[in-house]
């Protein structure tokens, strides 16, 4: 059977290979400690759980609209109103699958063939896949890692082609944690008025921030960038539902209305009680979402110092998300390895830690560690990535 050439042409999601080989591992009996999970490991908290079963039990079984369920775009419009003084119109407003089926159906409706978008790296690894599924050609600027991973506006006014449609802006960002200023996101943005490119800002960790630091939407910023920016955004990472599968977009009706006719053409509408789990998650709170913040930030700190005090390895600090992002590369070449890749397959192989390879990232030189995971599981994986460091010194 010959396959369609677009999916063909798609790369692998590396994320998915190490957590494969560390299942196989793990069922062999081996101790395997994975630190490559994209998800909190806390449970769904109890009232969006009760929620979502008392809308089954009520009968709210059925198809709800495309595009969501007008008292799910109450929540979320309500949502951003509270949390970024922002105003949308429900006609304004997408709910879908998840927040990657967003971010596909957003790329869908808005590319035509050999369309550029402009993907800082490190980036979270199906942006580029996505882009390329709708007939787009992704287009890297590489934020540097004395820059926190974050790229200048002088990098992106360098890119900018004719063809360029779009430009990505993950803050807090997957995999690096880094998040951008107001001014960062203003000198961004500027460029982006000047030369009319939408902004597609994936805010999925927005509320996994910590320190002293605030997040800022950069549909926040002015009237102006608000109508150039598509808002993408969830309750995966918030609040622990990534199986419930709700994402949702707030933009330029006209984008909108695109991608809920597309949408009605592909899932029909999300799923019903995740729905009415995500209206409880919006409107009801009982402090979970902050006791999980507040959790993974305490691992951060207890973990970040003993990581960077490992031979060869630094790191940027990472002020959102649950990952750390390290620079692994003299690690490896003090274990004689000139790839990070095969120093991450011996890592495993040997004292059964998975990491996943910064280069599905965009990022040769780095790994990601996910810090959504036990305190204990963390600091024991670091005895074991220091004790392999330091046998195998070449």
């Amino acid at each position: 059977m010959k396959l369609a050439q677009r999916v063909s042409a798609l790369t692998p999601s590396t994320t998915l290979a190490i957590t494969a080989k560390a299942k196989e591992l793990k069922e062999q009996g081996h101790d395997v400690i994975g630190l490559g999970a994209g998800e909190p490991d806390f449970n769904t908290p109890q009232y969006i759980i009760d929620a979502a079963v008392r809308s089954m039990e009520e009968g709210h079984t059925k198809y709800t609209p495309s595009g969501g369920l007008p008292a799910l775009k109450k929540a979320v419009i309500e949502k951003f109103k509270e949390d970024q003084g922002l105003d949308y119109a429900p006609s304004e407003i997408i709910v879908g699958t998840g927040a990657k089926h967003i971010l596909y159906t957003l790329f869908q409706a808005l590319l035509d063939e050999a369309d550029e978008v402009i993907i800082p790296t490190p980036y979270w690894v199906s942006y580029p896949e996505q882009v390329k599924l709708a007939g787009g050609e992704p287009v890297y600027v590489e934020g540097l890692e004395s820059n926190d991973f974050k790229i200048t506006a002088e990098q992106l006014e360098a890119v900018i082609t004719p063809k360029t449609k779009a430009v990505i802006i993950n803050s807090p960002s997957n995999p690096t944690g880094s998040l951008y200023s107001k001014e960062e996101l203003k000198q961004l943005g500027d460029v982006c008025l000047k030369h009319d490119i939408l902004i597609v800002s994936d805010e999925i960790y927005e509320k996994l921030v910590y320190g002293e630091v605030t997040h800022t939407s950069i549909a926040e910023v002015s009237d102006e960038l608000k109508r150039q920016t598509v808002v993408v955004n969830g309750v995966s990472k918030s609040h622990s539902m990534t199986g419930w599968r709700i994402g949702y977009a707030a933009g330029p009706a006209e984008l909108i209305k695109a991608m809920t006719n597309l949408a009605s053409h592909s899932t029909s509408n999300p799923t019903t009680s995740a729905q009415y789990g995500a209206i409880a998650a919006y409107t009801e709170d009982d402090g979970s979402v902050e006791v999980m913040r507040s959790a993974f930030e305490d691992r951060l700190n207890k973990v970040y110092e003993k990581l960077v005090a490992i031979p060869g390895v630094s790191c940027v600090k990472p002020k959102g998300a649950f990952y750390l992002f390290p620079n692994v590369s003299e690690a490896a070449k003090l274990n004689g390895y000139d790839d990070v890749d095969k120093w991450v397959e011996a890592l495993l192989a040997e004292e059964k830690v998975a990491l996943v390879p910064g280069s599905g990232f965009g990022a040769p030189h780095n790994v990601r560690l996910s810090y959504a995971t036990s305190l204990e599981a963390l600091e024991e994986a670091l005895i074991r990535i220091e004790r392999f460091v330091r046998a195998k010194t070449k």
